[in-house]
């Protein structure tokens, strides 16, 4: 990935002993000219290098994954 990333918030990781959600912004994330995305990333130790696991949303996307977010936590 390339790209600048710029950091939101960072969260503790319920259920585990360090681990933790990051909140980023990245600017042209696969190059020059691509679009910039929202980054989420889940680390499960405190010190890692990359997250574990990583998702990229595009703006146009943001408020659909917000709502579905929000209906899934009702469901839970």
């Amino acid at each position: 990935m390339s790209g600048t990333v710029t950091k939101i918030d960072e969260m503790g990781l319920s259920g585990t002993k360090d681990g933790k959600i990051t909140i980023t912004t990245v600017a042209e994330p696969y190059g020059p000219k691509s679009e910039s995305v929202a980054s989420i990333g889940i680390s499960l130790q405190a010190g890692a290098e990359e997250p574990d696991w990583k998702v990229h949303i595009p703006k146009a996307n943001i408020d659909a994954v917000i709502a579905a977010l929000q209906e899934a936590k009702k469901a839970l």
